[in-house]
């Protein structure tokens, strides 16, 4: 199944050239789960090839391969077979502190609720993020610049308990964003909004992936979303196809 957008300001014919500018390539991975009788293929020869610049939906059924295939862009889980190469470089087969390192400078994660340390003000979870990948506002985004453009910076000051369920969502995305990743993992980001806000997070999500010419992998079951992205695939019992 492949859906894009026909407004997309990202052609497809930049996928191509994902490996040299930066972005992702998945090829031929494989990995399975369990143990003996329970072992299962959790993916089943997947190839994904995502552009910088490029916003990439997969949906499917629950337990399909969807979050797999995340934990092995993300470098947390090492594939049985194939290769992940990020920004260019191989991380399948890196050791740990080398994909913790990916991990800190290459990849921005966004999770369903967010992922907040409770005791930090909006501001300080984007410098926490800056200085766990040590950087410096200046090696990424300026993190008061990068709020005021998600719509947060008049929130700045405040913790995650006086923020609403998007406005944690729009933190949570500035924080993955203000290190400048080269790939951007989203999980499920609109599972608990309505319609209205998951419309608002999708279509800023479409937008930071353009500006920031990040490559962007979205899982999600929400399809009234999907007409934000760039591409549309389907993932069925750990296989990924258009």
């Amino acid at each position: 199944m492949t859906t894009t957008n026909s407004t997309s300001p990202r052609p497809n014919s930049r996928r191509g050239d994902a490996q040299e500018r930066g972005g992702l390539l998945v090829e031929g991975v494989t990995l399975t789960l369990g143990d003996g009788d329970a072992t299962i293929t959790a993916l089943d020869d997947v190839h994904l090839n995502v552009a910088p610049g490029e916003f990439v939906a997969i949906v499917g059924p629950s337990g399909s391969g969807k979050s797999s295939l995340l934990a092995v862009a993300g470098a947390l889980t090492t594939p049985d077979a194939g290769r992940v190469l990020l920004d260019g470089v191989d991380i399948s087969r890196a050791n740990g502190r080398e994909k913790a390192r990916h991990r800190r400078e290459k990849i921005g994660f966004v999770f369903q609720s967010g992922n907040l340390i409770p005791a930090l003000t909006t501001l300080d979870q984007l410098r926490f993020a800056l200085d766990v990948a040590g950087k410096r506002a200046d090696d990424g985004y300026d993190p008061r610049e990068l709020l005021d453009r998600v719509g947060m910076g008049h929130r700045a000051g405040h913790r995650p308990h006086q923020l609403s369920g998007g406005e944690r969502q729009r933190v949570g995305i500035a924080r993955a964003l203000v290190t400048r990743p080269a790939v951007l993992l989203v999980d499920e980001p609109t599972a608990a909004l309505d319609r209205a806000r998951s419309d608002d997070i999708v279509t800023l999500l479409a937008h930071e992936t353009h500006e920031a010419n990040v490559a962007t992998i979205m899982v999600t079951h929400d399809h009234d979303v999907l007409h934000h992205c760039d591409r549309i695939l389907s993932m069925v019992d750990g296989r990924l196809s258009e």
